[in-house]
């Protein structure tokens, strides 16, 4: 690690108001100093999904931001954006300089809305597909004819895919490096995948083995992608509010909103993020860091 005082990491759950519920993230409101490898070697100890770095651009709400995962840096992460918002303590605009862009945020002490890099989504191709439900341990009767797969992006890249049933979502067992493998090979994050429960209402799942997690409770930026998803694929003729339940099936329900746009290739994400204490921590298995979340 870098000659420089070891930092203050503060721990935040985003899109919930339970300390309980949501995604944790660490958030170093001070990352002056710190390099990539010290970030990273941060990021491991605390062992959530992602761990935010800032660096104050001045006195006012200007900041550059990195996101370390435990084995990776990731170019955006909506929930660890979110919990940092909330930490700062601030109310009115932030604007995180981030490796995927400038994202712009609506902060108050309790709640932030993050207005995305602008989103974009592609089909994947044939074999993409054939590998991902070979890893999913799924089948493509499983999938939902009216949403095509496709590669997402919202600040990093996550794979979508639909499931007809709400129990086939809440079954999911997959493989854990066959499925990182497909998505390091595409330059993705995770996977988004989701389940629609009414026309705005959707149940998401987000496996990220890219960062050594076995799954997200709450993904912020695979949320901007998919609503850039459903903006490419032509269910956005109108400006349209969004709900995402994610994290029910792991015991830490999450909410998050997003707002998309017919006009705008940003979309909105807002939640509510809150100060938690030693409810979470990490184990190592089989030499993969997977963050461990006690019900």
């Amino acid at each position: 690690m870098n000659d420089v005082p070891e930092p203050a990491v503060l721990r935040y759950t985003a899109f919930t108001t339970d300390p309980a519920g949501g995604n944790p993230a660490g958030v170093v409101l001070d990352a002056t100093g710190l390099d990539s490898a010290a970030m990273l070697e941060i990021a491991a100890a605390v062992g959530y999904s992602e761990t935010a770095f800032l660096v104050p651009r001045d006195a006012g709400g200007e900041f550059d931001v990195r996101y370390f995962s435990p084995l990776v840096e990731v170019p955006f992460c909506g929930h660890a954006t979110v919990a940092s918002a909330v930490a700062l303590g601030r109310t009115g605009t932030l604007r995180f300089h981030t490796p995927a862009g400038l994202v712009e945020i609506a902060a108050t002490p309790d709640e932030a809305s993050l207005t995305s890099v602008p989103t974009s989504s592609t089909p994947a191709s044939g074999r993409d597909v054939a590998e991902a439900l070979r890893a999913l341990r799924w089948s493509a009767e499983d999938l939902d004819p009216r949403y095509p797969v496709h590669w997402a992006f919202g600040g990093s890249r996550h794979l979508v895919l639909a499931v007809r049933s709400r129990e086939r979502l809440a079954a999911l067992d997959y493989d854990f490096d066959a499925l990182g493998d497909l998505l390091r090979a595409r330059d993705a994050v995770t996977a988004q995948l989701v389940h629609q429960r009414d026309e705005d209402v959707f149940d998401a799942r987000d496996p990220f083995p890219v960062g050594g997690v076995v799954e997200d409770p709450a993904t912020g930026s695979a949320a901007a992608a998919f609503g850039g998803y459903l903006r490419a694929v032509g269910q956005v003729g109108r400006p349209r509010s969004i709900t995402i339940h994610q994290g029910v099936d792991m015991g830490r329900p999450s909410v998050l909103r997003l707002r998309v746009s017919p006009e705008d290739p940003r979309v909105t994400v807002t939640g509510a993020a809150v100060r938690i204490g030693a409810q979470t921590r990490s184990s190592t298995t089989t030499g993969i860091s997977r963050s461990v979340f006690p019900a």
